[in-house]
């Protein structure tokens, strides 16, 4: 509008009054040499909130205005969610934050063992790559951003209140979900590190006084990985009928599984838990062991040799005559009792697979064939090469133990040998302290061991034990406290939704946390849960999370 040679602004409309048009005025700006600049920018800013998002940026950027939402990136939220409730609903994390106390760490220590638990189950790496996951990947609620010195000091903490940790989790977890402890399966496992030789022991370093010498950690022993050429660790874990790992520990890699029981038993009588029969495999089997699993009135189920001694006699318990009684799940089981009405009574359970026996048959006919033709091939040779090739048959592992040698040097089939091995298909022999058990009980008991041995598989395949990025001992059992509490969050998020861990890591790995930075600060927002993700949090009466 001009008016005396001067131009104003104006803001105005046009309304029908009267059947014509008339200009109504809104708003009055002034001169258009005094004009307000940016007055008028912060109205167009805040008309600009009424369009939609992308066309109030574009309107912002083509006006040279600041931009009032901006998106800055996503991180990963589903999987991290889904732990820290399950973390929260076990009480692990009031757990650690009483154990804390006062202690000066400038973080959460809380939520630095939360995110570095998180990541073993989540993206297995090392603590280096915790920094980074956290920083960059993974959404972890009430920590932000963390450096990887604050990592190795929660894991120095978690070391240092590792017994009571372990018992408050154990305790939290059983009282939550009613845990049957009855019965305790314990076995090992080993881990094993690419290093030039072995640990060296260290005298007055974790010994009771300074002159005792206590035992490096990564030592040279019967490695389960089979790598008996590195140096590795021994693993131990206790785990409850439910596939629940209630308990680990860490010992030096030439430590044999016969050694840990007084140990294992000691730590779990600390816990006071009541009348517990502990299960264990073969490995664990001594006159000794027996007599420490039945201490403070606690029995034991163990597997016993098939064969005794280099002769591989057969135990009392195997040639002992009588009948076998079927179980609903198809084994067949005898009970053999020795000594019975003296104080060196054993009770033993021999056990009969009939599956299992068909599979052994098969292998062992596959063998025998394959022995058959090698035995013939042998006409074809003379001299030396004859004279090898018989040795390196009669010393092979598996061919050579259905062989015989006669006094010519000839080599033939030992039927003998045969046979014996056929009246073992499908068998295994296992023995209990218990004498109320039933033999069924006793059986299923003991088969019961493939839970702990699942621990061990999802230990190496699926936290990723290994490789293990620390060097000093301290750092390796605390590395493996943190696997095992990934391991406990992952075994109780399977046993209550009925999916394994690989397919809600899928399921929940679209969930995602976006960033806007607005005129008001920088917004969090989750995009909308999928049903599947719904239903799956409802199982594990987890809340939903808020956008």
């Amino acid at each position: 509008v001009k008016s005396n040679g001067v131009e104003y602004v104006q803001l105005a409309h046009n309304e029908w009054v009267d059947g014509r048009s008339r200009t109504k005025v809104v708003h009055g700006f002034g001169r258009k040499d005094r004009l307000d600049q940016e007055a008028l920018k912060r109205l167009i800013s805040s008309i600009s909130r009424f369009l939609d998002p992308g066309d109030a940026a574009i309107v912002q950027q083509d006006l040279g205005l600041e931009t009032p939402f901006e998106f800055l990136g996503a991180k990963e939220y589903g999987g991290t969610y889904l732990l820290d409730g399950l973390w929260e609903r076990l009480g692990i994390g009031g757990v650690l934050k009483k154990l804390a106390g006062e202690r000066e760490f400038g973080v959460d220590v809380e939520r630095l063992l939360f995110a570095l638990v998180a990541q073993r189950a989540l993206a297995p790496g090392s603590k280096l790559a915790a920094e980074t996951w956290v920083n960059d990947v993974a959404f972890v609620d009430g920590l932000p951003e963390v450096e990887v010195q604050q990592l190795y000091r929660a894991m120095d903490f978690l070391l240092s209140a590792h017994d009571d940790i372990q018992r408050e989790v154990f305790w939290s977890v059983k009282n939550l979900f009613n845990l049957e402890v009855d019965l305790i399966f314990v076995d090992t496992t080993s881990t094993y590190f690419e290093i030039e030789g072995e640990d060296a022991d260290v005298a007055g370093e974790g010994a009771e006084a300074a002159d005792e010498t206590a035992a490096g950690l990564r030592k040279r022993g019967y490695s389960k990985d089979s790598r008996a050429d590195l140096a590795q660790a021994v693993l131990g874990f206790a785990v409850t009928r439910d596939g629940i790992p209630v308990r680990c520990w860490v010992w030096p890699g030439n430590t044999v599984d016969v050694s840990v029981v007084e140990e294992v038993k000691k730590d779990l009588n600390d816990w006071k838990l009541g009348r517990v029969i502990m299960v264990m495999d073969t490995g664990f089997n001594s006159a000794e062991n027996r007599r420490t699993l039945q201490g403070a009135g606690d029995a034991f189920i163990i597997g016993e040799k098939m064969r005794l001694g280099k002769g591989g006699t057969l135990p009392e318990a195997l040639t002992r005559a009588g009948r076998y009684k079927t179980l609903a799940n198809g084994l067949r089981v005898k009970e053999v009792i020795i000594n019975q009405g003296s104080v060196a009574a054993r009770r033993f359970v021999v056990v009969h697979n009939p599956e299992q026996a068909e599979r052994d048959e098969m292998k062992r006919n596959d063998i025998i064939a394959e022995a058959e033709r090698r035995l013939a091939g042998l006409g074809d040779l003379t001299g030396k090469s004859h004279t090898k090739a018989v040795c390196d048959l009669r010393a092979h592992k598996v061919f050579g133990r259905y062989l015989r040698e006669l006094k010519s040097g000839a080599l033939k089939l030992d039927k003998a040998k045969i046979a014996a091995e056929a009246k073992l298909d499908g068998k295994y022999l296992i023995s209990t302290s218990d004498e109320h058990l039933s033999t069924e009980d006793v059986v299923l008991g003991y088969k019961q061991l493939h839970e702990i041995e699942r621990v061990n598989r999802d230990l190496k395949h699926t936290v990723d034990v290994r490789p293990v990025y620390h060097r000093r001992g301290d750092r390796i059992k605390a590395h493996v406290l943190l696997c095992w509490l990934a391991l406990l969050l992952i075994r109780i998020a399977e046993n209550e939704s009925g999916e394994s861990w690989h397919q809600l890591k899928k399921v929940f790995r679209p969930l995602l946390v976006a960033e806007h930075q607005t005129q008001h600060g920088v917004i969090s927002q989750t995009n909308k849960l999928t049903p599947e993700q719904k239903r799956v949090l409802d199982g594990l009466n987890l809340r939903a999370p808020k956008r």
